[in-house]
């Protein structure tokens, strides 16, 4: 069905209709900023997986609490 769905024309013609969407004087600052986010993203999921891996071992052991008093 979409055996080749995304050829080289198909970039060229993306890349025209963002040029003459936003022009060509935004670009850079368009692309700027979406490398910032990028560089955040990237950044904020690295720390959320060392989070997770150091969590467990500094964690204490659960201790089982009783109900209440017990007649």
């Amino acid at each position: 069905m979409l055996r080749n769905g995304l050829e080289p024309w198909h970039l060229l013609i993306v890349a025209i209709v963002v040029i003459v969407l936003f022009g060509s004087k935004k670009l850079p600052d368009t692309a700027r900023a979406l490398g910032r986010s990028m560089r955040i993203l990237k950044s904020e999921a690295k720390a959320l997986k060392d989070d997770d891996t150091t969590a467990p071992a500094t964690e204490p052991p659960a201790t089982p609490q009783s109900a209440g008093p017990t007649p």
